[in-house]
């Protein structure tokens, strides 16, 4: 994945709570980390009990400082100072973590607006990626919530989950179809270092070899 000049570089990741979003997030601390950038992270989902220490224990293994705040506070200000400490300390990527949004939780969605604009007001031309973590296995479902994230908060990037074992994610070729949103990133495991960059002929080739 190709990153602004910016510094901090921020990305912002999206998604409803068990596609592995969390879980993302430390893997790409990871792949970033290994490229020699300094990663810090927005523990900024407050509403999902344990939560934060789930973003904590994946930003010890991956050698990224977690900012964070107690549960149920702000959003909106874990993201401001995470930024701000993200300024301070020289850090190459921030990433934020947010709720899993539903389109029934329309407060949880306005929060996720909110977030953006802070960092749009704070941070002029960030953030420079919003990644939509997406669940290989949920088919029609992934497509919804594609439709409804970039309607209401804009997607730049995509990245499909669980594509190990027998998930085809085919469904993606849907989504690309529809909203030309291009797959970045896939994850192929439970393991910190199974986040891959995505190959559009690989994957292709891996669907005819299931079919």
């Amino acid at each position: 994945m190709n990153l602004p000049a910016a510094r901090p570089a921020v990305i912002v990741i999206i998604g409803v709570n068990g596609t592995g979003k969390t879980t993302t997030i430390g893997k790409l601390s990871e792949k970033l980390r290994r490229e020699g950038r300094k990663v810090i992270i927005a523990a900024a989902d407050t509403f999902r009990a344990a939560a934060i220490e789930q973003i904590v224990i994946w930003g010890e293994r991956s050698g990224a400082e977690v900012i964070r705040h107690s549960d149920g506070s702000d959003p909106g200000a874990v993201v401001f100072d995470a930024l701000a400490s993200a300024r301070a300390k020289g850090a190459d990527v921030l990433i934020v973590d947010t709720a899993g949004r539903l389109h029934t939780k329309i407060n949880l969605m306005e929060e996720l607006k909110k977030i953006r604009r802070i960092l749009e007001r704070e941070h002029p031309g960030s953030p420079h990626e919003v990644l939509l973590v997406l669940d290989a296995t949920t088919g029609q479902n992934a497509l919804a919530q594609a439709r409804l994230f970039n309607k209401d908060i804009g997607v730049t990037g995509i990245v499909l989950t669980k594509m190990d074992g027998t998930a085809k994610g085919g469904i993606i070729l849907s989504i690309a179809e529809e909203l030309k949103i291009p797959v970045k990133m896939i994850g192929v495991g439970e393991g910190i270092d199974d986040l891959k960059d995505f190959n559009a002929r690989e994957f292709i080739e891996a669907m005819f070899e299931q079919s």
